[in-house]
């Protein structure tokens, strides 16, 4: 097999991944890196001349030459400088692109099925308080254009705790201010609806408004419903930058992700007694696992107040 073969085969599982599963842009471009790293050691491991395999050197390979001993190697050497989570990621991308060769006749076997995924540590998402939270988002000023922007973007985030790329790509009718809801495209394409609060929704109109005035821009003007000084959408790498320099003016003890900001609405509704489908639906989660891990940070917090409270210790 040559290696335009190999890159063909490459290339066409990537297109899948966006028109039969519906994966983002970001996400097909992490997997064809992922795989590309991967094919570049395979290539290495059978020139061990080679410590990285320039792309030239795939010329060697077919992908019938790499068997499970090949990927346990590649994961050993992932081991000495990844996270067992980047490991485990990156194994299941190679994962995902046999199975795809074996379903679609381009190899007999999966030379993954004897790789155990390896054992993750759980990890308690970070998250703020409900003070902290408010303290963010009273900090930012609404006395210019941008400043009531960011106000309305992180309102949003915190208020319906969707993903920054959701975020990012919400358009204006997207978005029912009257009806305090949002539509919302998800993983894989998924829409779903969720609530926002009254100040959020405020918050959104009042932007708006100002924006109207400032560029004549119509609040019901069909596009990005958060708009870049250039009157473009708001990529999630510029949020996540215009938060990072609010919470170094906040002087907030921890540095604050919008992920973080996502677990924190999570969090807050599981410690108000929200039902843990109920928020599983408004995140927009496929296993019911993925939002439990929410629910350690409550327990922790309620163990630490009945060792606190309870007379009989």
């Amino acid at each position: 097999m040559s290696n335009r073969t190999l890159k063909s085969l490459l290339e066409r599982y990537i297109e899948t991944l966006s028109s039969e599963k519906g994966y983002s842009v970001h996400t097909c471009r992490a997997y064809q890196n992922d795989l590309e790293e991967f094919l570049r050691y395979a290539a290495a491991s059978f020139s061990p001349e080679a410590s990285v395999a320039p792309d030239d050197a795939l010329d060697a390979i077919a992908i019938e030459d790499i068997d499970n001993l090949v990927i346990r190697g590649y994961l050993g050497f992932l081991h000495q400088r990844n996270k067992k989570t980047t490991v485990a990621r990156k194994l299941s991308a190679i994962r995902s692109f046999f199975k795809h060769l074996v379903k679609h006749g381009r190899l007999a076997n999966n030379p993954t099925d004897a790789i155990l995924t390896p054992k993750q540590d759980k990890s308690i998402p970070t998250y703020l308080t409900v003070d902290e939270m408010f303290r963010l988002l009273d900090s930012i000023t609404t006395d210019s254009l941008l400043g009531i922007r960011n106000r309305a973007i992180f309102e949003t985030m915190y208020s319906s705790g969707i993903r920054i790329s959701e975020l990012s790509g919400l358009n204006v009718e997207d978005a029912d201010l009257a009806g305090r809801v949002m539509r919302v495209l998800g993983k894989g394409n998924k829409e779903r609806i969720v609530p926002i609060g009254r100040t959020c929704a405020e918050m959104i109109r009042g932007y708006r408004k100002r924006l109207f005035t400032e560029t004549s821009i119509r609040p019901d003007t069909e596009g990005p419903l958060f708009l870049n000084k250039n009157k473009g959408c708001l990529s999630a790498r510029s949020i996540a930058r215009i938060l990072e320099g609010i919470c170094r003016q906040v002087g907030l003890p921890m540095a604050v992700s919008p992920h973080a900001m996502r677990h924190s609405f999570a969090t807050h509704m599981l410690d108000a007694g929200a039902d843990l489908r109920v928020v599983q639906e408004l995140l927009g989660h496929k296993n019911l696992s993925t939002t439990q891990r929410y629910t350690h940070i409550s327990i922790d917090r309620l163990m630490k107040t009945y060792d606190k409270a309870h007379p009989r210790k």
